[in-house]
């Protein structure tokens, strides 16, 4: 198989990959520098708490634009084989980096900059195999029971144990698990804490875009986000799942237990199409 097949994109493609790059870079600066405005409140409410939440999952929203935008192209299984290979190893060969104390945060805000860009892509890319509109009830069903199934019997649950032990007391190296994990920053705490896995912002991608492909406006703040993004418009994108996460994250933080957030987000995906469904008239 020619290289070339596996590296090449078309042009308009190209601009858009390397926005989003860009974007994601961006992403992890503006992260740091919340974290250290985050460092200088002594006192930190709930309220507050959430507002830092609200703020860098409506950034990471806006990183979605340039995905709406992205024209098909044919591929084979050789092509996803390539760059799923490619994807991990960055993932691997960035959490490879000694975590050098002066820069220890630095470092964490740009892999989950890197997180956030891989899920972004594996979701569009899953996003492209649903032809009609209603398969993504069965999808999502089929997620969000497997999802649970995971956190109630499989490896979900030892990898939760894991990781809320090596939080509450992080003496050695970090579990396997932690690779996986979006970290976002708080106020009044110094580093960063681990908020979701890199599967749940790959179903949130999943809705996203096949919601713009099948002419669905899922933006909560008005205009569709394909609309926004070929006018060059940002922070005006809430995506419905984008939503979906914040609620489920929050339901997580306030209750104190880990609860899977994918199975949350499909639930209320399902319902809010559900809902528009009914309120359309059928």
């Amino acid at each position: 198989m020619p290289l070339h097949s596996l590296t090449t994109f078309s042009r308009p493609n190209q601009r858009l990959i390397l926005l989003l790059i860009a974007g994601h870079l961006l992403w992890s600066g503006a992260i740091y520098g919340l974290w250290a405005v985050g460092r200088l409140i002594e006192t930190a409410t709930p309220w507050l708490a959430v507002g830092f939440l609200a703020l860098q999952l409506c950034a990471a929203a806006q990183l979605l634009l340039p995905v709406l935008l992205l024209q098909p192209e044919e591929r084979n299984r050789g092509f996803y084989l390539f760059w799923g290979l490619i994807l991990v190893s960055s993932i691997w060969l960035i959490n490879q980096i000694p975590p050098d104390g002066s820069w220890q945060s630095l470092l964490a805000v740009v892999k989950s900059g890197l997180l956030l860009l891989v899920a972004t892509l594996i979701g569009a890319a899953l996003a492209r195999y649903v032809k009609r509109l209603w398969e993504v009830i069965p999808i999502g069903i089929a997620m969000a029971m497997a999802d649970f199934a995971s956190w109630l019997f499989g490896p979900t649950a030892t990898f939760s144990q894991q990781i809320e032990q090596y939080y509450l007391d992080p003496v050695g190296p970090a579990p396997l698990i932690d690779m996986v994990l979006v970290k976002l920053v708080f106020p009044g705490v110094s580093g960063l804490a681990p908020v979701f896995g890199i599967s749940d912002w790959i179903i949130v991608v999943f809705f996203a875009v096949v919601a713009q492909r099948h002419g669905v406006n899922d933006n909560l703040l008005g205009t569709a986000g394909e609309a926004l993004a070929r006018q060059g418009k940002i922070g005006r994108y809430l995506p419905v799942s984008v939503a979906a996460l914040f609620v489920a994250t929050l339901l997580a933080q306030f209750s104190g237990l880990f609860i899977p957030a994918l199975p949350l987000i499909a639930l209320i995906m399902l319902l809010w199409y559900l809902a528009r469904y009914l309120f359309s008239g059928g």
